[in-house]
């Protein structure tokens, strides 16, 4: 196996969206780092059955209200 080619793979902390934590190994950052997760198998449709809109950007306030004259019933965004 060739030197110096392959990522370094060490341990990280990963925060879940309700806070919780746990610490795994990883490719991801520098030893030591925390990963933030937006979304996650807690809040994530495909695990939760639930369909939620998750506006981290204020994209679907935007939308809302560019279209708002069209007369669609805006969705309430949720903060996360």
């Amino acid at each position: 196996m060739k030197k110096d080619i392959h990522p370094q793979y060490h341990e990280i902390t990963v925060v879940m969206t309700d806070g919780s934590e746990f610490t795994t190994r990883s490719t991801y950052g520098e030893p030591g780092d925390t990963l933030r997760l937006d979304i996650d198998p807690k809040t994530h449709p495909a695990w939760t059955g639930q369909h939620r809109l998750i506006d981290t950007g204020g994209q679907v306030a935007k939308f809302n209200k560019r279209y708002e004259g069209f007369g669609l019933g805006g969705a309430e965004p949720e903060n996360g």
